[in-house]
């Protein structure tokens, strides 16, 4: 029981990252298009498998309690993380991040552009919510609490776990990201602590992706996702 803990917490993160760790090493600018431009095959098959492995291990999350009071929490928790993530550029006049991921490289074939922008979408909302929160919230924070990890409760506190957390999620990201990644890391361990809920951690994460996603698609600053 413990190692299927351990997998199921584990094991979507590491294979996540270890996908998208194809993409500099099959990347070839004098190349085809499927070299020059490989996210866009390697995002859509981290978002199958890995949503594949989430589904499969299903049974070992505890995203409960998800009551009226943690769905509010995690709400406004996942707004103020998107406001803090486009600040930079909204508030203080920061350039436009306009290198990223840009699905119009497709747009002269509209089905093939409609199932990237889809793929991505489900990506950053309901792929990446889930198996980072599983990891850093689910497994992270209480690991540092206790090496059993399974047997520590959801939304145990410790300094460190919290200061680890936080910055670990920090690097997670890219350089630009990293005082808004810090911020909401140590933002969504807050949510967890008051609500004993990883599902309203889920739902945080989700929110602020889907509104950023929406922004990225209406403001073309593909950086952001």
């Amino acid at each position: 029981m413990r190692t299927t803990a351990f997998a199921a917490h584990v094991g979507p993160f590491a294979i996540f990252l270890a996908l998208l760790g194809l993409v500099p090493l099959v990347s070839d600018p004098a190349g085809p298009f499927w070299r020059t431009h490989p996210e866009f095959w390697v995002f859509p098959l981290q978002t199958i498998v890995c949503g594949a492995l989430l589904f499969w291990w299903r049974g070992a999350y505890k995203f409960r309690p998800f009551g009226p009071s943690a769905i509010l929490i995690g709400t406004l928790a996942g707004v103020l993380a998107f406001a803090v993530w486009i600040s930079p550029s909204w508030v203080f006049g920061a350039g436009a991040r306009i290198d990223g991921f840009n699905p119009t490289l497709v747009a002269d074939a509209p089905a093939l552009h409609a199932l990237t922008v889809a793929l991505r979408l489900a990506r950053l909302v309901l792929v990446v919510p889930f198996l980072e929160e599983v990891f850093w919230r689910g497994f992270a924070l209480r690991y540092i609490v206790r090496e059993d990890f399974a047997n520590a409760p959801v939304g145990a506190f410790t300094w460190l776990s919290f200061g680890v957390v936080s910055v670990a999620f920090m690097f997670e990201h890219t350089r630009p990201d990293w005082p808004a990644a810090l911020f909401t890391g140590a933002l969504f361990n807050l949510v967890v602590y008051r609500t004993r809920s990883l599902g309203a951690c889920v739902l945080a994460h989700a929110i602020a992706n889907l509104l950023l996603g929406l922004y990225v698609i209406r403001t073309g600053q593909w950086g952001f996702w």
